[in-house]
């Protein structure tokens, strides 16, 4: 199959990246939203409604919602893991909510304190809310290519699981290679399963770089079709759950990349690559993304 002639990003630096570095002023991270906004991205992930005792980097979330300078064109969208979450994120006018589900049952214990099954029946008040107020709903799905606690995740779990999301109603479903182990052959043998049962134009991509496989895992899933990539500018984040996993895939370096293929995006690299140096003042370490370090090294 041939290349996608377009992909969409959908940034996720302001909240799966900054959740897990360490704590960034309020006005750092709206002043990263503004930056992100005004680089022709379409999606911003740009809070987590979720308890502030399991994530205090996301405490000021609905602050942050309060203050940036939205885009009509922008979608800002928020993680809500319940209905006290959704309700928070409506009461500031998020545009689009997500909820999020392993394909692991180890991970989904450790990380949300409940079984798999028990995590989907959770999303489904909160997905027929969104429906009611005609806002959509993105599903994640963690795990999707290793656990750092039971390992191999077969297939077919991570098959269910996103099946499941999407006929609760879930637009879109984002699988994560949570760790970073993924490698090219696994990654494609697990789009392939999953797109047998969900549409591929409703799939997208979120590959950590833990073992620096994540442009690779993505280049290889492109001939299939998919065409949205989640990424993190400058390589921001991590997971609390995982230890040593490392950030998201660098937004600088997808776009590098894909650009280089021929691919459009609509967003400015270089504008990319100054909102991430900003962020990156205020953490204890500079960009991940080996185009950013490029581009600072000859500027």
């Amino acid at each position: 199959m041939a290349l996608p002639k377009q992909v969409k990003i959908v940034e996720v630096g302001p909240r799966d990246g900054l959740q897990n570095e360490t704590s960034v002023p309020t006005e750092a991270k709206v002043a990263l939203i503004n930056a992100l906004s005004e680089t022709g991205l379409q999606t911003i992930e740009s809070g987590s409604f979720v308890s502030p005792k399991w994530v205090p980097q996301m405490a000021d979330s609905s602050e942050i919602f309060g203050q940036i300078n939205r885009k009509q064109n922008v979608t800002y969208s928020a993680l809500t893991p319940n209905m006290k979450g959704f309700e928070n994120a409506v009461a500031v006018n998020a545009d689009e909510v997500a909820v999020f589900g392993a394909a692991s049952e180890a991970f989904s214990q450790k990380n949300i304190n409940c079984t798999i099954e028990e995590s989907l029946e959770r999303f489904k008040p909160v997905i027929e809310a969104a429906k009611e107020k005609g806002l959509p709903v993105r599903g994640y799905v963690s795990c999707v290519l290793g656990c750092p606690y039971q390992g191999e995740v077969p297939l077919e779990d991570v098959v269910r699981v996103a099946k499941t999301l999407f006929d609760m109603g879930c637009y879109e479903i984002s699988l994560g290679d949570t760790i970073g182990i993924g490698t090219p052959t696994k990654a494609v043998e697990m789009l392939t399963a999953v797109a047998q049962q969900v549409p591929m134009e409703c799939l997208a991509l979120h590959f950590h770089n833990t073992y620096g496989q994540a442009l690779a895992n993505l280049c290889a899933c492109l001939p299939l079709g998919v065409s949205v990539i989640d990424s993190a500018v400058a390589g921001l984040g991590g997971c609390p759950y995982a230890k040593g996993a490392s950030g998201n895939v660098a937004t600088e370096d997808v776009l590098y990349m894909l650009h280089g293929m021929g691919i459009e995006t609509g967003v400015d690299l270089d504008k990319v690559i100054r909102a991430g140096h900003e962020i990156c003042q205020h953490l204890e370490h500079g960009p991940r993304s080996n185009v950013s370090l490029a581009a600072l090294a000859t500027s």
